[in-house]
């Protein structure tokens, strides 16, 4: 007997290409992200910020590298004439060692001062700590000219008048709300965990202060500081009220002084402007890191 088995009939294989996608059919593009916009559109408003940005330092430099009596838009050949002699007649060399004593010291009280206001209002609890930070926030909507007859009686009394410490110290009382503010925020996104283990393993709060917090405060300060150097090496008002002798004005009263009521020589006032401008410019050349992740740093939490 024969059997005959009845199954499904499988089709015969067939040789050729796999199936896949016709030929005329194009491929799909690759979509640009949403949140990344084209590159001409973040290029161009650059480019233009730093063209309105960059031209006064370019004119800036051209009158002071330039021959006296040039019109050229080129400083050629280069001239050092106006630095020469705003060094050394106009006496800049006194106004720039001032500058920097004004603002190194006015730097290290602030973020000294700060530091401990700052400590105390992002880590202790006591009443009144919200209206006093809000005072805080208050005066610095009060205009430095609003208080210089104040300060000026003060000053007086304490025979402070024509010397560089009344300039310090009211750059130094101007300061310091802000950087106590912004040195609470930074000490807030310290953990308080961190220091409460420094503690149980027998430091002080004055030793895991030091060993734990300031540590990781580094780019605060710095930002802090920068912030209270650079404002006190341009402030002009204070210089202007309470220091009366020429050997202890500073850059901002020495430009002033470059302008004449009939004429202004605007070589010596461009070459002045520079060297109160490359100080600033270095140091934030070198900061700029830290300043940035300070600044940010404040701005999450306080």
């Amino acid at each position: 007997m024969t059997t005959v088995s009845v199954g499904r009939d499988t089709p015969p294989a067939t040789e050729g290409p796999p199936p896949g996608p016709p030929a005329d059919r194009p491929r799909p593009r690759r979509r640009r992200p949403h949140d990344q916009p084209p590159r001409w559109q973040v290029l161009l408003p650059l480019g233009l910020y730093l063209l309105f940005t960059l031209i006064p330092f370019y004119w800036m430099l051209l009158f002071a590298l330039r021959e006296p009596g040039s019109d050229s838009l080129v400083p050629w050949p280069v001239t050092t004439e106006h630095f020469e002699k705003v060094w050394t007649e106009r006496s800049f060399d006194t106004y720039f060692v001032n500058s920097v004593r004004v603002g190194v010291a006015t730097m290290l009280m602030t973020m000294l001062v700060a530091l401990s206001g700052g400590y105390a209002l992002a880590r202790f609890r006591f009443r009144l700590r919200m209206p006093f930070m809000l005072a805080l926030l208050c005066s610095q909507f009060i205009p430095g000219a609003l208080m210089l007859v104040p300060l000026f009686e003060v000053f007086r009394e304490l025979s402070l008048l024509n010397s560089l410490w009344s300039v310090i110290l009211a750059e130094t009382v101007f300061q310091l709300p802000l950087s106590m503010i912004l040195i609470s925020g930074f000490i807030r996104n310290v953990p308080p965990s961190l220091e409460e283990a420094a503690w149980v393993d027998g430091c002080s709060r004055l030793r895991g202060f030091r060993a734990i917090v300031l540590p990781l405060l580094r780019p605060g300060l710095v930002a802090v500081g920068s912030f209270a150097f650079v404002h006190s090496w341009n402030h002009f008002l204070f210089a202007l009220m309470f220091l009366n002798s020429q050997d202890r004005q500073t850059i901002p009263v020495g430009l002033n002084t470059l302008i004449g009521s009939d004429s202004v020589d605007l070589g010596a006032l461009a070459a002045g402007g520079v060297v109160a401008a490359v100080p600033v410019v270095i140091v934030f050349a070198f900061i700029q890191r830290w300043l940035i992740t300070g600044f940010s740093a404040g701005a999450v939490k306080g």
